[in-house]
This record gives C-alpha cells, sequence and structure tokens, in this order.
C-alpha cells in the first residue's frame, strides 16, 4: 500500500479519496485553484498545493503542475477521480513516466476507451451488442449527414471523447443536423480538446444500465453488479440506484458478462463502468468509463465494499480483494444528485454564496457526499454538483422512503438549486413504480417543474409566524440588555391606542404583493391572508426551526434569513419571499429591449450582426458555462439593434449582451 498519494481533483470526490485514504493510513495530498483555497478538500487533506488561477485549463487540468505538486510533497501516486484528467491517455503516461503511479487504468485501456468509434470496433470483436450507427473517421460534415441519413431519424450526434452529456445532441429533424454537429462539436472540443464525432441510432424509450468493473494486474475480473441510471436531464443523470429495478436475472447475468468481457478485451486494470441502453429485452453497449462514476456509492452501499479501497489496492500490485463468487449484493440504494442549477430556466447552472446548508444526519442508511460547506462560494469554473445524497435499505420501497427523508431535511440558501426538482422526482408515482427510460424527466417537465405561481396562503402565514417569532425574540434580547427591561418600548406586541393590535406584513415574489395582517390573540394570532382569516401559533428554534399551528394543523418547516428575503422551506418545496418596503421607490423599469446574460460565462458564439431581423426563437448568442454551452434566443419578432459582447469575452449574470427592438404588433 501507498504511503501518500496525491488526489488531482476537487470537490465531494476528493473529500470522498481522502477520507478512504485516512482510514487506511495513507498521507494525502491536495492540489487545488486560487478560488478553492478554503475549499473542504483543502482543509481536510495532509497537505495542499496551489497549483493556479481559477479556470480550470490553468490549474486542474494542467497535467504538468500537478505531477510537479505530486513530486514535490513526496506522493508515490496520483489519483484522478473524475472528471478534469481522470480519463486522459496522455496524463496516465506522463505520470508513470515521472516514476508515479497512476491510480486508474492503463494509458493504452483510457486510450481505447476514450474514442467511442475505436471502442464500440473493439467491443464488436468482443461479441458484445452495440447500438445500430456510424463510428468512422470520416468527419466531413456532409458524410456524416450521408450516415444519418442511412441510419435513419432520430439519431444521436455525440463526441467521440469524453463523456457527461457534453457534445451530444438528438436530432429529429434532418434539417437541424447541420447546426447539431456544429455545435456538438465545439462543446466537445471545449470540454475534451477532441471534436470528432459519432452518429447512432436514437433509441425510442430505453433504460440506461451501467455495469461496474473491476479487473487487476494479475488476470482477475470481476462485476460488481448493475445500477440504473435512466433519471436525466440534458443526458447528465440526476438520481441513480442499485440494483436496477424490473430488469430480468437472465438479463442482468448477460450484461454482468458483457461488461467482464469489455474489461478483458482492453487489458484492463482498476475500477471501470460499461454503459448500456436497454430495450424490449436487449441491451446495447454505450461506452465504457475508465475512472470511477460519480454514482459509485450505490454500489458500495449495496455491496458493503469502497471501490476506493480497491483502486488504491489495486494501483499498489494487490490482487482484487474477492472473486465473483464471493461479492454479494444485498438491498437497494438510491443516489441524488444536487446541483446548483435552476431546474425552471432549463437547468441553468447558478453561481454564489451558500448562506445556509444542513444535510440530514449520516447512518448506516443514510451518507452524504459533499464537497462544499456553509459560507462556500459556488464558482462558475466548474462543475455546479454540490453534493450527493446516499440512502439505502432492505427493498426498493424502502430505500426510496428514506430518499425522499433525506432530501426533505436537507436545508441549502443563497442560490438556486435543484432540491425541489429532486423531491418533486422521489415523489412520483411512476418513479415509484420503477422501471422508468431515459425520456422520463423530459415527458413529465411539467408535473415535476410546474410554472412557478404566487405563494400560497401556507406560505404565506408561515412567514409571517416567522418574522413574529423573530422579532419576539429580538425584543426580549434587546430587553435584557437595556437598563430597564420591563420598559413597555420593548414590546413587540402591536399595541395600539383605541385600535386592535395588529402587525402589517406585505410580502412580495415574482407575482406580486401579498398583504397579511397578523392580530395579536391570547393564545397565538389570527392572520388576515389573501383568501380568509385562520387562527395560527407558532415557536422558532435557533436554527431556524419553526414549528407552526394553523387552525389546528401542526407542522414543522424551516424558514431561513437571505439577506433581505425569506426562504420558506416546507415539505421539500421552498418558496422565496421578499418584504415590501414603501421607503422605497418601486422600481418599473422593465427588460424589454434588453438580452441579459442568464449567468457568468463566455460568449463562444455570436450568430447575429447589428440590425439584423430576426424571428421569435432565433438563436443569437451562445455561452459556455460550467462546462456546458447556453443559447440565447430571440425573444419576439424584431431588431438586433447593437451587440454589447464579442466572442471570447468573459460576461457576468445580469449584463446586457445585446440590444433588441421587438418589432410592433
Amino acid at each position: 500500500m501507498f504511503s501518500k498519494i496525491l488526489i488531482a481533483n476537487r470537490g465531494e470526490i476528493a473529500c470522498r479519496i481522502i477520507a478512504t485514504a485516512r482510514r487506511l493510513g495513507v498521507a494525502t495530498v491536495a492540489v487545488h485553484s486560487e478560488a478553492d483555497r478554503r475549499a473542504r478538500h483543502v482543509a481536510l487533506a495532509d497537505e495542499a498545493v496551489l497549483i493556479g488561477p481559477a479556470p480550470a485549463a490553468e490549474s486542474y487540468l494542467c497535467a504538468d503542475k500537478v505531477i510537479a505538486a505530486a513530486k514535490r510533497s513526496g506522493a508515490e501516486a496520483i489519483h484522478p477521480g473524475y472528471g478534469f484528467l481522470s480519463e486522459n491517455a496522455a496524463f496516465a503516461e506522463a505520470i508513470e513516466a515521472a516514476g508515479l503511479v497512476f491510480i486508474g487504468p492503463p494509458a493504452e485501456a483510457i486510450r481505447a476507451m476514450g474514442s467511442k468509434a475505436t471502442s464500440k470496433a473493439l467491443m464488436d470483436q468482443a461479441g458484445v451488442p452495440l447500438v445500430p450507427g456510424y463510428h468512422g473517421a470520416d468527419q466531413d460534415p456532409v458524410g456524416l449527414a450521408r450516415a444519418a441519413q442511412e441510419i435513419g431519424f432520430p439519431v444521436l450526434v455525440k463526441a467521440s471523447a469524453g463523456g457527461g452529456g457534453k457534445g451530444m445532441r438528438v436530432v429529429h429533424d434532418p434539417a437541424d443536423l447541420g447546426a447539431a454537429i456544429e455545435g456538438a462539436g465545439r462543446e466537445a472540443k471545449a470540454a475534451f480538446g477532441d471534436d470528432r464525432l459519432l452518429i447512432e441510432k436514437y433509441l425510442g424509450r430505453p433504460r440506461h444500465v451501467e455495469v461496474q468493473v473491476f479487473a487487476d494486474a494479475h488476470g482477475n475480473a470481476v462485476h460488481l453488479f448493475e445500477r440504473d441510471c435512466s433519471l436525466q436531464r440534458r443526458h447528465q443523470k440526476v438520481i441513480e440506484e442499485a440494483p436496477a429495478p424490473d430488469l430480468p436475472d437472465e438479463v442482468r447475468q448477460r450484461m454482468g458478462a458483457a461488461a467482464v468481457a469489455a474489461a478483458r478485451a482492453i487489458g484492463y486494470r482498476g475500477a471501470g463502468t460499461v454503459e448500456f441502453l436497454c430495450q424490449d429485452g436487449g441491451f446495447f453497449f454505450i461506452e465504457m468509463n475508465t475512472r470511477l462514476q460519480v454514482e459509485h456509492p450505490v454500489t458500495e452501499m449495496i455491496t458493503g465494499l469502497d471501490l476506493v479501497e480497491w483502486q488504491l489496492r489495486v494501483a499498489a500490485g494487490e490482487p482484487l480483494p474477492l472473486a465473483q463468487e464471493a461479492i454479494t449484493a444485498t438491498g437497494h440504494a438510491f443516489e441524488a444528485r444536487l446541483y446548483a442549477e435552476d431546474p425552471g430556466r432549463d437547468f441553468l447552472p447558478a453561481a454564489g454564496w451558500i448562506s445556509h446548508l444542513a444535510f440530514p444526519p449520516a447512518d448506516p442508511h443514510t451518507r452524504i457526499d459533499s464537497g462544499v460547506v456553509e459560507g462556500d462560494r459556488v464558482s462558475v469554473h466548474y462543475d455546479p454538483m454540490l453534493a450527493k445524497l446516499i440512502v439505502w435499505d432492505r427493498d426498493r420501497a424502502s430505500a426510496l422512503r428514506r430518499l425522499k427523508s433525506a432530501l426533505a431535511a436537507t436545508r441549502l440558501a443563497g442560490l438556486e438549486t435543484n432540491l425541489a426538482f429532486l423531491n418533486a422526482v422521489a415523489g412520483h408515482p411512476a418513479f415509484a413504480r420503477g422501471g422508468i427510460d431515459t425520456g422520463f424527466l423530459d415527458r413529465e417537465r411539467e408535473t415535476l417543474i410546474p410554472e412557478s405561481g404566487p405563494a400560497d396562503d401556507t406560505t404565506l402565514a408561515l412567514a409571517t409566524l416567522y418574522l413574529l417569532k423573530e422579532r419576539a425574540v429580538l425584543a426580549r434580547t434587546r430587553a435584557a440588555a437595556s437598563t430597564d427591561p420591563t420598559s413597555p418600548w420593548h414590546d413587540s406586541g402591536g399595541w395600539r391606542l383605541n385600535d386592535d393590535n395588529h402587525t402589517d406584513f406585505v410580502f412580495t415574489d415574482a407575482h406580486g404583493r401579498h398583504p397579511v395582517v397578523a392580530h395579536d390573540r391570547p393564545r397565538g394570532h389570527e392572520l388576515e391572508l389573501p383568501s380568509g382569516r385562520v387562527q395560527a401559533s407558532a415557536e422558532l428554534e435557533p436554527d431556524g426551526t419553526l414549528l407552526a399551528e394553523i387552525d389546528g394543523l401542526r407542522r414543522t418547516v424551516t424558514v431561513l434569513r437571505d439577506g433581505a428575503e425569506l426562504l420558506v422551506i416546507n415539505a421539500g418545496r421552498q418558496h422565496r419571499l421578499g418584504l415590501f418596503d414603501p421607503a422605497k421607490a418601486d422600481d418599473d423599469e422593465t427588460a424589454g429591449g434588453r438580452l441579459a446574460a442568464p449567468m457568468p460565462g463566455k460568449v463562444v458564439k455570436v450568430l447575429v450582426g447589428a440590425g439584423t431581423e430576426v424571428s421569435a426563437g432565433t438563436p443569437l448568442i451562445v455561452l459556455e458555462a460550467m462546462k456546458m454551452e447556453h443559447t440565447l434566443i430571440a425573444p419576439a419578432d424584431g431588431v438586433v439593434a447593437a451587440l454589447h459582447y464579442a466572442v471570447g469575452e468573459q460576461v457576468d449574470e445580469g449584463v446586457d449582451l445585446l440590444a433588441f427592438e421587438a418589432r410592433p404588433e
């Protein structure tokens, strides 16, 4: 076993590797960018080395800086985690050339599987089933279009290198193929440094099932069962589970055998994942990820094994700890990925400060893998995943109940997240039944991401009760600190001369103002809400937990202060409210005539010029942020009056990218 390793990554995976290494008595070295000086993985590691500025291209993606840090610190091996340089064959070769150990597969295996075209040819030779498609070297758009026509629409245009949904487009109409090829190639080049593409038949309603494999340098290869990763948005996984529900045992066994055959075909070593699409009783090879996967914890939960420990032991030259017949699976596990993103805006990544963060406590059934803590800033430079909530129980139904409970107990404020979306998915009846396909989230978008409406009476009542209790606590604190604790000036009960004692509030959200009047009563409050009056009372805990009773119905919720706003978290749903201040003038300016950047990012393409007449929905500008491209479209028919930014320029969220004049109706 190694005495010291360097972790060439950040976030929750770096923290995860550090935890295993510490348990094994292995010292750890963290590398970090200037933006990550105070990151959680840096604080947890035994040593830390600064390797460059915030952009990943100048820090985490600089192989020479990472290797220099390893040699300087005396590390014997480098663990790449996932993402960044984890599937970079040249990086693996450079590590070996430097006299260090790469905790991953041989460079030849990475290179073989890194090219989807090459990997599919190898899998075809190994007898692994393939999706019909074009994996050739001719990358001329005309040739790719010809291949697509031969395969038949709809087709999937995807990057030959990399994964994670980047450089991937589904094309239903031949007229859209050119733009899809151009966009996928550009995104693939930015993410992987390789713009080669392949074309495959797009399966209508497949499931995405992957098999965890492991191999050592002694000729042993095993699988550790499968995971279902069908819940995806924008081709990226949201919730994973193991084992795959409603998968016939015969298919499960054949799939496991095919995955092991795939690993043996390329002389694999270490942890890898062989991914398949399953439909109508058949399964088809998609790709092999030559690294540890984000969703590996669900496999750990059902097998009771530590896959990072297996990686370290295999890399150190040890044989696999267990033979295939000794590997067993028990129970069921789920993993939900918590992202900084806005589901209501097509899952646009979000950046900002985490003002409040609380997870459910860890226990044998619940595990939290996170790379952030309260007070951290989520940067535009890196992937927006904040944490993974992993649960286990004896069967799928029990595990799903634990997942819903863990999501409902998670509290996060300060920036947009997909927490409410995850709650909605976990609670969907179709998901409870199991066996859903990769198109589920797109089909159920309206039910899972409903149009935001105005705050309902319950939300307004909870916000009002919180403010009343907050004021009462503040009044008691000030009274205790004053020279006259009994002074009536410390009373917060809304007493008025010759009038009913009451307090007026006006809450605001995107749908307008919502007045509430709170009357003090002997046993609590009477609240005048938009739809009528209710009797209410509450107690406020120091952590923001509100124990409320409204018309006899008790509930425990969380209300958090986020600057001048309140975040009401009730049954896993969040509603953000402002407080109207009549002392401030109304801002009646509208966003008409502007097109603002929805997030910080870089302008990678400007599709129109000043003076261009466009129709509603016309693509105007393409932004790149958090390793994904986002196309901004014309909000109406009109004319682009002026462009404010050029290709290559960085922009902040909210800046005006161009001036737009809508055509009069």
